[in-house]
């Protein structure tokens, strides 16, 4: 199979104003897009295609360019504005839309920004329409474009986060509020910041907010899901019982213990895993993750017979094998997580809800919670390479990778596996015995070089 040029493992990303990621080309994306759509969904009536975006300086110029060329074929644009990401998925099954785009460059600085595509039911389109959508940019096959009465137009749709809002506050417990819990909320000053304060706001916390200020360039700078140092800094001099951050996004979230602990999506995991597990919510008692979840999630779900299901790295991966089999929770170490009952993508605020109505439900703190994850020391390598080989080609590597799982089996795990951007491999072992597993590394490391560097 042709691989990819535009689409990288979520969506089309890169530098403002440089290729791809410029109007000319976007202009493309957008006849393509429309084109793409009469021909899969093969009805007469006008496309309708809602657009939203975060924060950064460079999202109206995108905007523009994507409009104008989803306007040139006849089709028609929705502008929700500055929305979170899966509030764009929300909007675009809501409204009935045909497809929605964000743009946005999730956790990147403002130099760069991208855009993501989803279906008309809010799911992100599959491979195959990202590389149908490739091929129409570079052949330029587009349908004749539309004149007269026929050219399309773009509509304010401003009002759709007040909708998102509603949304929001309903995967609530009707009979739960969020008083007397103090929270401190990290914006990251991205797409998030009108919404979430409002969400917890009428849900009756103590809230404090930070972050939620953006000027175009301070989105993600030393702040949100991948900064959380401040944050931390934050709950404790407030005292507060749990810190959010969300990306620039919000499709994702990282929190903080009334301790200090900073908590990645693995114990986000465990907590609301074995929670739908025990009212008996979670379907086929199975999370799906991804392979960079620790060994220790799988050891606390194999304890409670729960299954977890590995899938490669990417939400659209495990939202993928979710719909699939039917499961309705997953989610990856880095803070996306999914919950299908509510929703069709990754959403930082209605995670931070679920973790929040476990927290009043159970009446335990953050740190009581967590505590029932024990992860395993981790350790990772990266190591150049000047070509790809299959794994399973490299006689001496996958010998010794095979030797180590077996040493490992049971208290440990081995993954190995060629970045998707860059010339390396990646080694990474989990153990119970940290000094053992970094020999068990560099030996793997070691062999990778002798036969790849």
């Amino acid at each position: 199979m042709k691989p990819k040029r535009l689409f990288g493992t979520d969506g089309i990303r890169g530098q403002a104003n440089r290729d791809p990621i410029e109007p000319l080309t976007l202009v493309k994306v957008g006849k393509a897009l429309v084109t793409l759509l009469r021909k899969e969904l093969a009805h007469n009536k006008t496309i309708k295609i809602v657009i939203g975006r975060d924060t950064r300086i460079s999202g109206p110029m995108i905007e523009s360019a994507l409009s104008s060329g989803i306007c040139s074929q006849g089709g028609r644009v929705r502008l929700a504005g500055e929305i979170p990401t899966p509030g764009v998925a929300f909007t675009t099954f809501g409204m009935r839309a045909d497809a929605g785009i964000v743009i946005s460059a999730s956790h990147n600085a403002y130099q760069d920004n991208g855009i993501k595509i989803f279906s008309s039911e809010g799911y992100k389109i599959p491979d195959e329409w990202e590389r149908k959508i490739e091929e129409l940019v570079e052949t330029q096959k587009f349908d004749p474009p539309s004149t007269g009465d026929e050219v399309g137009e773009a509509e304010d749709i401003s009002e759709a986060s007040g909708r998102y809002v509603e949304f929001l506050k309903n995967t609530f417990p009707k009979k739960q509020t969020l008083k007397g819990l103090k929270i401190v909320l990290d914006c990251a000053h991205g797409a998030s910041y009108k919404v979430a304060p409002i969400v917890f706001e009428e849900l009756d916390a103590n809230l404090m907010v930070m972050n939620n200020e953006p000027d175009g360039k301070n989105i993600n700078d030393q702040c949100g899901a991948v900064y959380p140092e401040n944050l931390r800094s934050r709950v404790l001099q407030k005292k507060a019982d749990i810190g959010i951050a969300l990306d620039g996004d919000a499709d994702r979230l990282i929190v903080i213990d009334e301790k200090g602990n900073v908590l990645d999506g693995d114990f986000i995991m465990a907590i609301c895993g074995l929670d739908l597990m025990k009212k008996g919510k979670l379907v086929k008692n199975t999370v799906v993750a991804t392979q960079m979840s620790n060994f220790g999630l799988e050891e606390l779900f194999q304890k409670h017979h729960v299954d977890l299901v590995r899938t490669d790295v990417g939400d659209r991966y495990v939202v993928e094998e979710m719909r699939r089999h039917s499961y309705n929770f997953g989610g990856e170490q880095c803070g996306h997580l999914v919950f299908l009952d509510y929703n069709t993508t990754g959403d930082g605020i209605v995670s931070a809800l679920q973790l929040l109505s476990v927290m009043q439900r159970q009446e335990k703190s953050l740190s009581e919670l967590s505590h029932i994850l024990q992860k395993f020391p981790q350790v990772l390598l990266n190591v150049k390479v000047k070509e790809k080989k299959p794994l399973e080609a490299l006689s001496q590597t996958s010998q010794k990778i095979q030797t180590i799982q077996e040493k490992l089996r049971g208290r440990g795990r081995v993954l190995v596996r060629y970045s998707g951007t860059e010339n390396l491999a990646r080694v990474m072992l989990e153990g119970n015995d940290q000094k053992e597993i970094e020999l068990m590394a560099l030996d793997i490391a070691e062999s990778l070089k002798k036969e790849l560097g």
